[in-house]
C-alpha cells in the first residue's frame, strides 16, 4: 500500500494554492524588452526570468492563450512577488489587473515610462527588484495540506523502460494523489493516440470522453494537413532507435502516467483545474510548450520520464527527472534526480512509489533538483496562429 505525508513545506498564498518556492518572477511582456527584463533577473539572486518575444499584432485565440499563459505565470504559486517588465503600461494593463486582484507583491515598469532607454530601465528594474526580494526573504514555509498540491507529468525521449516501469510509476503516484485529494494533470494531446477509446471510458461524463476523442483527432488532422507522416516526428528517430516504433506504440506507454482513477476534465492550454482530481490539458507535445501550460496552470511541481535522458526543466516548477532505464540512469547522475531501474531488478511498485513519495515531499521542502541547481530552466509559451 502507498504511504504519504499529509502537508507538504509551502508558501501561503493571498489567493490560489501554496507555493514550494518563493521565487521573485521577472516577467517580460514584449519582445522590445527582453534583454532588459533578462539583465534584471540576471542581477538579483534568487530570480526566475519568464516571458515572451512576443506580445503584439496577436488577434483571436492565440492572443487570448497568451494572455492566459502570461496571467497563469505571474500568479504562480511558487512566485512570492513578481516584477513586471513590458514596452508601455498599457501593456502591462491586463497583467496589472490579475495581480491587483491576486494580492500578492509586485511591481510594473514599462520602457516608456523612462524616454525608452532600455539601460535605465534595466536600472530602476534592478532597484524595485531589490526591494521586492527584500520582503521576500522574511517569508517562512509552513505547513500546508497535501490536497493543495497539484504535480503535472511529462514524459521526454521515452524508451522502453518508460513504458513499462517509469510511467507506471507516476501512475501510482498519481492514483496516490488523487486519492488523498490532491490534483495531478498530463498533456501531449497528440500522444494519446491509440488509446482514446480506453481514456474516454475512464471520463467523468459522456461528453468529455467525447472531448477527449475529438481532441486527439484534431491534432491528427493538424499532422495531415501539413503532409505530415507521424512516424519518424513523433516517435522521432532517437524514440525509433530505442525501440518505439510507432506513435501509439508511444502512445500505450505514455498514458500509464495517468493511473486508474477517472478522468475529471480536459483543460485548454494554461487552464487551471476547477476541482481536485485527474486533468488532461490539450497542449502541444514539445516539452518546453508542454511543460509551460502546467505551470501557468499552477503546477507547483513537475514530474518528467525520460528513458534516453532530457535535460529540459520548468524554471518555476522544480522539475524531478526519472528514469528506469539504469544505463540512462548512471550515466547521467547528476541530471537524473530519481533512479527507478530498480523496478526492472525487482523492486516492487509499491516500494518505489513509497521513495518516490519521500523524494517529492523532499523537494516540496526545500531539496533542490539538478534542473535547477545546473539552471536548465526556462519556460516557453505556444503560438496558436499568425499575427498580424
Amino acid at each position: 500500500m502507498v504511504r504519504g505525508p499529509e502537508t507538504f513545506r509551502g508558501y501561503p498564498r493571498p489567493s490560489g494554492r501554496p507555493g514550494i518556492r518563493n521565487h521573485l518572477l521577472v516577467l517580460n511582456a514584449t519582445g522590445l524588452t527582453d534583454a532588459a527584463a533578462r539583465r534584471i533577473a540576471g542581477a538579483l539572486p534568487g530570480t526566475v526570468f519568464a516571458g515572451t518575444m512576443f506580445g503584439m499584432g496577436m488577434v483571436g485565440r492565440d492572443a487570448e492563450l497568451h494572455l492566459a499563459a502570461l496571467s497563469g505565470l505571474a500568479v504562480h504559486p511558487n512566485c512570492g512577488a513578481v516584477l513586471l517588465i513590458g514596452a508601455d503600461r498599457t501593456r502591462l494593463d491586463q497583467l496589472i489587473a490579475v495581480l491587483d486582484r491576486d494580492g500578492r507583491p509586485y511591481a510594473a515598469l514599462g520602457l516608456d515610462e523612462v524616454g525608452h532607454d532600455a539601460h535605465l530601465l534595466s536600472q530602476r528594474g534592478l532597484a524595485l527588484g531589490a526591494g521586492l526580494l527584500r520582503r521576500l526573504s522574511a517569508q517562512q514555509p509552513q505547513d500546508c495540506p497535501l490536497i493543495d498540491l497539484l504535480l503535472a507529468f511529462e514524459c521526454g525521449l521515452s524508451d522502453p523502460s518508460s513504458g513499462l516501469a517509469a510511467n507506471p510509476l507516476l501512475g501510482r503516484v498519481a492514483d496516490w494523489l488523487v486519492d488523498a485529494g490532491g490534483s495531478v494533470m498530463l498533456g501531449e494531446s497528440i500522444e494519446w493516440l491509440g488509446t482514446e477509446e480506453e481514456l474516454a471510458r475512464r471520463a467523468a461524463t459522456p461528453e468529455l470522453g467525447r472531448a477527449l476523442k475529438q481532441a486527439v483527432r484534431r491534432r491528427l488532422d493538424l499532422a495531415h494537413a501539413a503532409g505530415l507522416d507521424l512516424l519518424g516526428t513523433n516517435p522521432n528517430a532517437a524514440n525509433i532507435k530505442a525501440g518505439l516504433s510507432t506513435i501509439e506504440e508511444k502512445a500505450s506507454g505514455a498514458v500509464q502516467k495517468a493511473g486508474t482513477r477517472p478522468i475529471r476534465s480536459l483543460l485548454a492550454y494554461a487552464e487551471t483545474p476547477a476541482t481536485p482530481g485527474l486533468h488532461f490539458m490539450d497542449a502541444p507535445s514539445y516539452s518546453p510548450e508542454s511543460l509551460t501550460g502546467f505551470v501557468a496552470a499552477g503546477a507547483q511541481m513537475i514530474l518528467f520520464t525520460t528513458g534516453l535522458g532530457n535535460s529540459y526543466c520548468s524554471a518555476l516548477a522544480p522539475t524531478l527527472k526519472l528514469s528506469a532505464n539504469a544505463a540512462t540512469a548512471g550515466a547521467l547522475g547528476r541530471q537524473i534526480d530519481f533512479d527507478a531501474s530498480g523496478l526492472l531488478a525487482g523492486r516492487t511498485m509499491d516500494d518505489m512509489a513509497d521513495r518516490l513519495i519521500e523524494e517529492i515531499a523532499a523537494t516540496a521542502a526545500g531539496q533542490l533538483t539538478y534542473g535547477e541547481i545546473m539552471g536548465e530552466g526556462g519556460e516557453a509559451i505556444s503560438r496558436f496562429g499568425e499575427a498580424i
